[in-house]
């Protein structure tokens, strides 16, 4: 990952990273997030983001190489590097946010569907 060459002081840094974090933090649905991701990054870095997520989640799923290449339009290289941060706590939280999230939505499927029949 590319950094800017003007070093910020390090307390600066911390605070400002802190700041930041927490405004992640503070976004309280998925419509305010992607309002504020969209508006945050250029239409490239919110796609690279996207995508590096959706490689972690179809690797994790057991999607071969080649299907994820030939459907996120990745190369083998960013494949490669994202299956090698899948050990990291960063990814392996997304991972399982993730997991859960898809898991719930089951659960309510499920229980529409049987609330349904007993109508």
């Amino acid at each position: 990952m590319r950094t800017s060459s003007f070093k910020v002081n390090q307390i600066l840094q911390n605070q400002i990273s802190k700041t930041f974090c927490q405004l992640i933090a503070d976004l309280n649905t998925p419509e305010e997030t992607n309002l504020f991701l969209k508006d945050f990054f250029n239409e490239s870095e919110y796609e690279t983001f996207a995508k590096r997520a959706a490689v972690a989640y179809w690797l994790k799923k057991g999607r071969s190489y080649a299907n994820i290449k030939e459907n996120l339009k990745v190369s083998s290289a960013t494949i490669a590097t994202i299956q090698t941060l899948l050990v990291k706590p960063g990814f392996k939280l997304a991972l399982k946010k993730i997991e859960a999230e898809e898991w719930a939505n089951q659960w309510v499927q499920k229980i529409k569907k049987f609330t349904k029949l007993k109508q």
